[in-house]
């Protein structure tokens, strides 16, 4: 690109001499870099000449003054960068030449694409902690104005301006008021970018929960069904409630909304003793204070619960002798079946008979047989009777 052609400023008779500025990129972006380069052309200087060179914007000199490189880089260039340039050249004959002005104009990208983080993420934090809510911009150049507002209305609630695509606002200590949906802005100068609500919750630890104890009546009655009710006064929802009975866990219920939830339970003569339930919303769990409860049993179950203990105990003290009397008889029933006498006992001498005849048909001899088994139980000694058959033979038979 031509820029322009100068008349070397020197007294005759010297040949005027022409200097060319350019610029790449002709039209930088910010954030990226240019490069300026002064071309000599003039026949008239010697190649060992050696010119020296000098760049400058608005009438100031840019980098360190006079350089041997016919080049100057610029790392990085901003909208400020922009006005009109141009460059220098003398020998050491003191033969100056200068170019032509050019306007360099240095494009800024706008705010593009803001959006609003919290931290912690999720925009979930507990009573009294830090928030951090940083806004974001995926591209835009120069100095960006950043601004965060609180509500749908626009509260705002700070600004601040600096080179850089994110900017973080801080609230030391959140307290309940803060729970709220908050937005930023971003602004480069070519118009402001606004990011989507974010919700923002405060969350409260659960307090210590109190439990109370429902039963039906004036009194708690083996077979009733009592409540027992946990509620924790303060806590965000959703709380979760554990109940237990001397440390033994009972069951859970949960509270989505917060409050206070319930657990039915059937007592039995067991259930006396000291309740307690928990409340944990994820902050950290809170233990009631324990409620003693007392079950009474009714008189009649008084009864039957002491018949069972004696029946129990009984058993347990005359279980062997009566297993040993259902495993006599039992032998003894196989031996009435038996012809064979039992070779491990000799039956006793057998009774006196006694016989009854009926229609003058010779009856069945009838013979009872005790047999002393020697089963004793305190002063006590049971006996075992049995009775054997058989056919007497008919008159006139032998």
């Amino acid at each position: 690109m031509l820029l322009g052609l100068v008349l070397l400023m020197c007294a005759p008779p010297c040949e005027p001499a022409m200097l060319l500025l350019t610029a790449r990129p002709s039209r930088p972006k910010e954030g990226s870099s240019m490069t300026l380069t002064c071309e000599v052309q003039a026949a008239s200087w010697k190649p060992d000449a050696q010119p020296q060179f000098c760049f400058f914007r608005d009438s100031q000199a840019l980098w360190q003054g006079w350089s041997s490189s016919p080049e100057l880089q610029l790392p990085t260039v901003w909208r400020e960068d922009s006005g009109s340039y141009w460059c220098e050249a003398k020998t050491s004959e003191l033969r100056v030449a200068r170019s032509p002005r050019i306007q360099i104009q240095v494009q800024g990208v706008p705010v593009w694409n803001v959006s609003l983080e919290t931290q912690p993420p999720g925009g979930q934090v507990q009573k009294g902690e830090k928030l951090v809510l940083v806004c974001l911009a995926t591209q835009g150049t120069g100095d960006i104005t950043f601004s965060w507002y609180k509500g749908a209305l626009g509260l705002n609630l700070e600004t601040k301006t600096q080179r850089s695509l994110a900017a973080k606002f801080e609230i030391p200590a959140v307290t309940d008021s803060d729970t709220e949906k908050y937005y930023c802005a971003a602004d480069n100068g070519y118009g402001p970018s606004i990011s989507e609500l974010v919700s923002v919750t405060i969350r409260i630890p659960a307090s210590r929960p109190v439990l109370t104890v429902r039963v039906p009546g004036t009194r708690a009655v083996v077979g009733d069904v009592v409540e027992l009710r946990c509620e924790a006064q303060s806590g965000s929802p959703p709380i979760q409630y554990w109940f237990y009975h001397e440390d033994v866990t009972l069951g859970s219920s949960s509270a989505p909304s917060g409050g206070g939830a319930s657990f039915n339970l059937s007592l039995t003569p067991e259930r006396s003793g000291n309740y307690s339930c928990e409340a944990d919303n994820g902050l950290g769990p809170q233990r009631s204070e324990a409620v003693p409860l007392s079950v009474t049993v009714p008189t009649e179950d008084r009864k039957e619960l002491l018949a069972s203990g004696i029946l129990e105990g009984l058993l347990g003290t005359l279980g062997p002798t009566i297993i040993a009397l259902l495993v006599c008889c039992w032998l003894k029933k196989r031996i009435g079946r038996r012809p064979a006498r039992d070779p491990c006992r000799s039956p006793p001498s057998p009774m006196a008979q006694v016989s009854n005849y009926v229609n003058s048909v010779a009856p069945l001899q009838e013979q009872s047989v005790y047999e002393n088994v020697n089963v004793v139980s305190g002063e006590e000694v049971y006996s075992l009777v049995y009775h054997t058959q058989q056919e007497r033979q008919a008159a006139g038979e032998k």
